[in-house]
């Protein structure tokens, strides 16, 4: 019973800060305060609240005897659109016969906006305006109509640079929530893609979209994630990332459980598996979940090419991840405890390189790793064209300059730049960057206990990943637990046409991908006879 108790008192204190915050946040509750009828009291609470901004638009116009106003943020409404079928047609109005409900009248006769809404208070106030439509008050009704009249300036669709295919469509998300939703929706067209939307922090209110195909997504996964971005209570989001952060399963983990990527092809191709997306507005990089281990090792090109092609490259890329993961470890293990491991003429030139090198291998393989690190990160932070430049001359300069002073052997820069070569063969940089610091990990057993310390290291690493969940999907599923059937997309990619089903831990419902006997046959000589017939013949 004492337990139950903490744990219900723990419930009642977090439901208790969580109700600080909203009232610190939003102590006057704008959402139950109603629009006035006057539409000059309107004018005057929108100057106040926003502090008499200047780019706070606010224009009067008259119809008839009605009087009225148009409220928008200059940069965030097409002001062009505003002056053309708001403004103008509402004046082109003033010498018409007084309509019976002006209101009325105002969304059926005058604004030639698509998309029209009736609002009632000032929390839709604010969120109209801020969202670059416009609001426009009407005097002696106590509700407004916002018009969206969105037109701020967006970066256009280019190719992605961060996920990089040979093959494949070049077009990649940008900043803007609706042309990341567009982009996916032109990929699939079924009306069962549903999107639902939500704002979430309370400062920057941010757009916030669900996407999943009905019939395909499983229900329950779909469910937990809105309960998760329901319960989330911050000031802001600025990118995905803090999304990714606030709703994982596991937050003590070098490696990522919610899936990342900046191209439509790729979300498309997880929805169609039964994953959802996170679409956040200000970001170029649409979250999908669940996400699974192998997944990260997946590239966007590997569909588009054969399947024994794709396979090789795979496996190599996987190839690549363990020499990321383990190269330096193996070398000072090799070094510091097994030299009987290595052959004979190797390990006397590895001693001739070594004799005046003053630092045991571990400090050596330290001193190496840190420095690329430094320089890899400094050319990611430089400008583009100095940044190539620092890290390739700087690497090289360096080096070299190390090999001649003696602080590090030539054999350890060679083991270093194969390490930090095989670790970009990895398609994410999430992924990648886990091996990296995990890397340090595996360096430090090697330097105590050997390989015995890299195969200890190695166990506790599968352990951590067959036990970590994505929304409760097991992370290195189909592995573990094995699922025979479906290992069509893990180490050896199957052909197109032999991908029967979806993952069954991850999509419910419609499971099947796609129908019997795709696998494509040559036309039989009958066939062609009758197709092309000789000249005999006819």
């Amino acid at each position: 019973m004492s337990i139950l108790s903490k744990i219900l008192k723990k419930n009642k204190k977090k439901k208790g800060q969580n109700d600080n915050f909203r009232q610190k946040q939003d102590p006057q509750k704008p959402e139950d305060l109603s629009i006035l009828r006057d539409y000059q009291q309107n004018i005057s609470r929108v100057k106040e609240e926003f502090g008499g901004s200047t780019d706070i638009v606010i224009r009067e116009f008259k119809v008839g005897s009605h009087k009225g106003a148009t409220v928008y943020v200059d940069g965030l409404a097409d002001s062009k659109v505003i002056s053309d079928f708001i403004l103008e047609t509402s004046m082109e109005k003033a010498e018409m016969n007084e309509p019976i409900d002006f209101f009325q009248f105002m969304i059926d006769q005058t604004v030639a906006i698509g998309s029209i809404n009736t609002i009632t208070n000032w929390n839709q106030v604010y969120d109209t305006v801020l969202s670059g439509d416009t609001v426009i008050f009407l005097d002696g009704f106590n509700k407004a109509i916002s018009g969206e009249t969105k037109g701020w300036e967006k970066r256009a669709v280019s190719e992605p640079t961060t996920q990089l295919a040979i093959r494949g469509p070049k077009d990649s998300f940008t900043e803007t929530f609706r042309t990341n939703t567009a982009l996916i929706r032109r990929r699939i067209k079924s009306p069962n893609l549903w999107l639902e939307s939500m704002k979430i922090g309370t400062v920057t209110q941010t757009d916030i979209g669900i996407m999943y195909i009905k019939g395909i997504a499983n229900e329950k996964i779909v469910k937990e994630i809105k309960e998760r971005l329901n319960r989330i209570e911050i000031d802001g989001i600025l990118e995905s990332g803090y999304i990714e952060q606030l709703i994982e399963d596991q937050t003590w983990t070098a490696f990522p459980t919610i899936y990342h990527s900046e191209r439509p092809d790729v979300v498309a191709s997880q929805l169609l598996e039964g994953r959802i997306a996170i679409v956040v507005d200000g970001t170029p990089f649409v979250l999908t979940a669940p996400a699974v281990f192998i997944q990260f090792f997946q590239a966007p090109d590997d569909y588009y090419s054969r399947f024994d092609i794709s396979t090789g490259i795979r496996l190599l890329r996987i190839l690549a991840f363990f020499i990321a993961l383990i190269g330096p470890a193996l070398y000072i293990a090799a070094t510091t405890f097994h030299q009987e491991m290595i052959p004979t003429q190797m390990a006397i030139a590895i001693a001739a390189q070594r004799e005046n090198v003053p630092f045991p291998a571990f400090v050596e393989a330290l001193i190496m790793e840190v420095t690329f690190e430094i320089l890899r990160e400094a050319g990611l932070r430089l400008p583009r064209a100095v940044g190539q430049a620092v890290s390739i001359v700087g690497a090289l300069v360096i080096g070299q300059a190390a090999v001649q002073a003696g602080f590090v052997s030539p054999v350890m820069v060679i083991v270093v730049s194969i390490t930090a070569i095989a670790n970009f063969s990895t398609p994410t940089f999430a992924m990648a960057i886990a091996a990296r610091l995990i890397r340090f990990v595996l360096m430090g057993l090697s330097t105590f206990l050997g390989f015995y310390g890299i195969m200890l290291g190695l166990i506790f690493m599968t352990l951590h990943l067959c036990g970590l969940r994505s929304f409760g999907i097991p992370y290195m599923s189909p592995l573990a637990p094995f699922n025979w059937k479906n290992q069509q997309d893990v180490f050896v990619r199957f052909p197109i046409w032999a991908f029967k089903s979806r993952p069954p831990l991850i999509a419910k419902g419609n499971t099947i991908m796609s129908g019997e006997n795709q696998k494509p046959d040559p036309p039989k000589e009958s066939q062609i006879e009758k197709q092309n017939p000789t000249k005999g013949d006819q």
